[in-house]
């Protein structure tokens, strides 16, 4: 801060000496200790709340950076997921009009698209259980003879 040398305080010290006298020198040395205390702790705050300014800027623009390179991901993934919607509904739509008959004159035909869902519903399979031999069976039956 200051660029004061020993011999300069020491002479700064003698003229205090004969100006204030001995009786009154230790009581301002230590008021100007106090005040010189105070000084660089308010130097020292401004300076933390300076360094703490400028941390919370550069964590504003890291947080609008980072929430840019966020729309910016949803919006490719969002386009995307429309683009491939996009392909699957017109391959629905080439089925649907693939499947369906066209009526030509004099005849009033119709037909369906193929349906997903079979005429007789499918019972799941049972678990093979090769300890027991299937009667039905007439390998099993044989095996069980053996």
């Amino acid at each position: 801060m200051f660029d004061i040398s020993f011999t300069e305080i020491l002479i700064i010290a003698v003229i205090a000496l004969v100006v204030l006298g001995p009786e009154r020198l230790p009581q301002v040395a230590r008021t100007l200790g106090h005040l010189f205390g105070r000084a660089q702790r308010y130097v020292n705050d401004v300076k933390s709340d300076i360094q703490r300014e400028m941390e919370l800027d550069e964590l504003r623009k890291l947080k609008t950076s980072v929430q840019e390179a966020a729309h910016s991901l949803e919006s490719t993934v969002r386009a995307e997921m429309n683009q491939h919607q996009g392909v699957t509904g017109a391959t629905e739509t080439e089925s649907t009009i693939a499947t369906t008959s066209v009526a030509t004159p004099g005849t009033a035909t119709e037909t369906s698209p193929p349906s997903d869902s079979p005429a007789t519903p499918i019972k799941p399979a049972k678990p093979l259980d090769r300890s027991k031999p299937d009667p039905d069976d007439a390998a099993g039956a044989d095996v069980a003879r053996s």
